[in-house]
């Protein structure tokens, strides 16, 4: 069955990481995503490597994995946006299409009659999505933005990672470029929001996302606690800042997370755990007074877990309702039966690379379901096919194009 934004069209002129997430998403959800890429080198994440694919006699491709991670379920197109044929062929592609995605600096599209004011003039009905890295607006808007920056310019790296007391202690970025992905996240619900609001209205509009916004939303419980307080939170390493016990503990032969949301979670884990006093004593009965008292509870629990592996407490824990797992590698995490179960590993063939694997869509449905189709691109690997059944041109017309550098 088609997928629920099979109706829609997305020009997707951005490159690396948020807003590509963004394209892919909506790919995901069966829209038709055109990626424009530069001639020769395209999508900048392309060289981001090593790694690079394998092919399947098991050498080395040009595909990096870092492109194969954000551009599944799309269609790649050369074009030179520096010449004017190649601005003209954007344009037209965009005249067709529902949606188009950028990632450029603050006006560089609009140098070449691609900004938002310049198509919506003449398609009033497309939703014009930009990601930058500080928005349109603002004195930082036109400062080039990456994640790292983001994470650190907007608090995240403050409250991640050990205090500064603790050998190793000191801000943290994220294993992942976070920041990018929850902008292409935003991106993404802004855009469906948009193409609904165009499918009531026929009209479109300027949506405006930026990594900056999108970290100072991230902060969430903590940006919250900070308003409340006016205090910065500290960094507080693998612990929980308002609920104890909530972090790892080390076990016989490795660690593990506990995680106890309540007071009712908090006295199932002392029973397992065979320490019932713990749960009666008034200074821990409590969320509360855990927390207060968390540097007298935490080590006296500490000495607990030593006795026994993972897998022992996560089976009792398990088996007692008590949320709690192991800490895997990304080997282990795949392996999960629930990974298999839920669809997260998807093999597509690749041109070059042959059968590739895949992260699957988080993103289930009853009666859409997505459908992964179409593995990652090569570069420019649909120039031809797009140029032909969109703008419906002739072999004489690529020529022509390919001859002045156009594409």
């Amino acid at each position: 069955m088609p997928g629920p934004l099979s109706h829609i069209r997305v020009l997707d002129l951005s490159r690396v990481l948020a807003g590509p997430w963004a394209g892919q998403n909506l790919a995901d959800l069966g829209a038709e995503v055109i990626k424009v890429e530069r001639p020769n080198a395209g999508d900048d994440s392309r060289a981001f490597g090593p790694p690079w694919m394998k092919d399947p006699s098991g050498r080395d491709t040009t595909e990096s994995a870092y492109f194969m991670s954000a551009n599944r379920g799309k269609k790649s197109i050369t074009v030179n946006l520096t010449h004017p044929e190649g601005q003209r062929v954007v344009r037209e592609l965009a005249l067709k299409c529902d949606v188009l995605i950028e990632n450029y600096k603050v006006g560089d599209l609009a140098r070449y009659r691609l900004g938002y004011e310049d198509l919506a003039a003449v398609h009033p009905r497309l939703v014009y999505c930009s990601v930058t890295g500080f928005g349109q607006t603002g004195p930082c808007r036109e400062r080039p933005g990456y994640d790292f920056m983001a994470q650190g310019m907007g608090g995240l790296m403050s409250i991640s990672g050990e205090p500064d007391e603790v050998p190793g202690g000191g801000p943290m970025r994220t294993g992942v470029p976070v920041i990018d992905i929850f902008a292409g996240m935003y991106a993404s619900v802004a855009i469906c929001a948009a193409v609904a609001h165009q499918a009531r209205t026929g009209m479109g509009q300027h949506v405006d996302v930026a990594l900056f916004d999108s970290c100072l939303a991230l902060l969430a419980n903590q940006g919250q606690t900070y308003f409340a307080t006016g205090e910065n939170p500290r960094r507080i390493g693998n612990t929980h800042p308002t609920i104890v016990p909530y972090q790892v503990f080390g076990t016989a032969d490795g660690a593990m997370i506990l995680a106890c949301g309540n007071d009712n979670l908090y006295g199932k884990f002392c029973a397992v755990a065979g320490c019932e006093e713990f749960a009666k004593d008034p200074r821990f009965a409590r969320n509360g007074g855990r927390v207060k008292n968390r540097n007298t509870l935490v080590p006296l629990l500490a000495e607990i877990f030593r006795t026994r592996t993972t897998q022992d407490w996560v089976s009792a824990l398990d088996a007692a309702g008590v949320p709690c797992g192991p800490i895997n590698t990304l080997a282990q995490a795949y392996a999960e039966p629930q990974t298999e179960a839920r669809g997260m590993k998807v093999k597509l063939n690749h041109p070059v690379a042959g059968e590739v694997t895949v992260a699957g869509s988080p993103m289930k449905f009853s009666g859409t379901p997505v459908v992964h189709h179409l593995p990652p691109p090569t570069l420019g690997q649909h120039t031809e096919e797009i140029l032909r059944n969109m703008l419906h041109m002739n072999d004489e017309d690529v020529a022509r194009l390919r001859a002045a550098g156009a594409i």
